[in-house]
């Protein structure tokens, strides 16, 4: 097929606009640690764009797209962008350049490996994490990306629906970053010292560039500019604003309706409908969007206050329910009048498709937790994962990189 000018535009713009979300979410998880860790955290987000971005042409895309090899792994066919090229690929997304194609999905490996370290921070080192996080895309994110969205790939093959990350991105992401939780353990002083968020301001600078990029993740991942991206673009605006809603409404009733909270709550929104937002009518965001609020706001409590896990900026709360939730709620909400490469799902009498979401779930929830567990404890064996007592107290800002965000006093 020949290239649309459109369809190009569009992607490359949404490209963009995926890209900007990493720095977004740096601002969004850094507002929210200690004012010592704040720079060390945005690095963390903000060195994705450059490591990811390189072993993604290198070698990551050829494993998530290339030639399928049993439904697990794509070949080694596009190694080095090889055959990546301005004409369009003949299986994916046939009207714009391979090129497009390729930098658009190199942008969600990027947010996917810095969204995890929301989990760890304030408390991993830094060369470590680099280390990680080369082996996590490798081993991790490129087999789940070719079994959801690879040609052959076991679970497209299955029909299970992943319209823009909810399996490949949020689960995959929130579930590794529980195993690292449970592999680093608690920071000092937690739960019973104050760890205050050093710039509120700055999360909500960093949740609006959140929400106006997701537009690109998940708009542009109908890969055409038409009216199945229309329909995503809305779905996605009202399943964060309905989500944004819902929380405050619960901080309120609890407390106050905290700032934090709120913004949070827009975040958990926009997870939860990744999944879906080209496969269910735009009012289906509604339920999607509170429910994943309510979900997420009562599983952070549980895992915080009961289960006394430190998950620093509750990444499995927010990506990881949120993501299941996502994933489940297209199994109920789908509908081919929407996307006709979909499926109806169980509020129209097709429960095999919910099932098959389920399916989803567990295995990439299943694989993450176990891959990442083992690499992570790779790691500690070897270079050891976490800063000594003296660095975390300092801050990691300073024992890390040198740096301070703020004169005056670290804490």
């Amino acid at each position: 097929m020949p290239v649309s000018p459109g369809d190009t535009a569009w992607l490359l713009l949404s490209s963009a606009m995926v890209m900007l979300m990493t720095p977004g979410l740096a601002l969004f998880y850094g507002g929210m640690v200690r004012r010592k860790n704040l720079l060390s955290t945005i690095m963390m987000s903000f060195v994705a764009l450059g490591l990811v971005g390189v072993l993604w042409v290198l070698y990551g895309y050829s494993l998530s797209f290339g030639t399928d090899n049993g439904g697990f792994i794509g070949g080694l066919n596009f190694i080095g962008l090889m055959g990546v090229g301005q004409e369009p690929s003949a299986v994916y997304a046939t009207t714009v350049p391979h090129l497009a194609f390729m930098i658009f999905q190199a942008m969600f490996a990027i947010i996917t490996v810095a969204l995890i370290t929301g989990a760890v921070v304030e408390r991993i080192k830094f060369s470590s994490l680099l280390v990680f996080s080369a082996l996590w895309l490798t081993v991790v994110y490129c087999p789940v990306a070719h079994w959801v969205w690879g040609d052959g790939g076991w679970l497209l093959n299955l029909g299970a629906l992943d319209f823009a990350g909810g399996t490949v991105v949020h689960i995959n992401a929130g579930v590794s970053a529980l195993a690292l939780v449970l592999l680093l353990g608690r920071r000092r002083g937690f739960p019973g010292q104050a760890m205050e968020p050093s710039n509120i301001p700055l999360v909500v600078l960093g949740a609006g560039l959140l929400w106006f990029g997701w537009f690109g993740f998940n708009a542009g991942s109908a890969l055409t500019a038409g009216g199945l991206a229309s329909s995503a673009f809305v779905a996605t605006n009202i399943s964060a604003a309905m989500a944004a809603c819902t929380w405050m409404v619960i901080s309120w009733l609890h407390r106050r309706p905290t700032v934090l909270g709120t913004v949070t709550g827009a975040v958990v929104g926009l997870v939860a409908i990744t999944p879906a937002a080209g496969f269910v009518e735009p009012l289906a965001a509604i339920p999607i969007g509170g429910i994943a609020a309510i979900i997420s706001y009562y599983g952070m409590l549980l895992l915080k206050m009961k289960l006394g896990m430190d998950d620093s900026l509750d990444v499995f709360a927010c990506h990881g329910l949120g993501g299941i939730w996502g994933a489940l709620a297209t199994g109920i909400f789908a509908t081919v009048t929407v996307n006709a490469g979909g499926a109806d799902g169980l509020l129209l009498g097709n429960g095999t498709q919910l099932l098959k979401q389920l399916v989803g779930v567990v295995s990439v929830g299943g694989f993450a937790f176990v891959a990442t567990w083992v690499l992570g404890k790779l790691v500690d064996v070897t270079i050891g994962l976490r800063v000594g007592e003296t660095e975390e107290m300092v801050g990691l800002d300073i024992s890390q990189h040198g740096e301070r965000a703020y004169g005056g006093l670290l804490r």
